[in-house]
């Protein structure tokens, strides 16, 4: 079974990937990212490339896809909170989503397609 992150790494990890726009998600011990790409394209090619850097870590994120929006969220189910691969897939995630613009988690998520 995958271990919880102490809380001292707890606290380590989201403070560094706030940065970045990783955020808490209320309620559950897990944390979201919404990005915003250009267009379709870009959106499916990063879910590709994330899906291939999942498989690597055995790790697989919550995630939909709306367009050009992709809004991930990121758990461990085996242990019910978050674990270093949390950390470690949105860490890669965010090399992954260069030019793509950050959604704050009060941004409502509406695709380019509504203008």
């Amino acid at each position: 079974m995958t271990p919880r992150l102490s809380p001292e790494a707890r606290a380590e990890a989201l403070a560094a990937l706030q940065v970045t726009g990783w955020a808490e998600v209320p309620g559950r011990d897990a944390i979201r990212k919404a990005l915003k790409f250009r267009n379709f394209s870009e959106a499916w090619g990063f879910m590709s490339r994330a899906a291939l850097a999942a498989e690597k870590l055995n790790h697989h994120p919550e995630w939909r896809n709306v367009y050009n929006l992709v809004d991930v969220t990121l758990t461990t189910h085996d242990c019910d909170g978050l674990s270093e691969l949390d950390v470690k897939l949105a860490r890669a995630m965010d090399r992954l989503a260069e030019g793509a613009s950050v959604l704050g988690p009060d941004d409502p998520l509406i695709c380019a397609c509504k203008g």
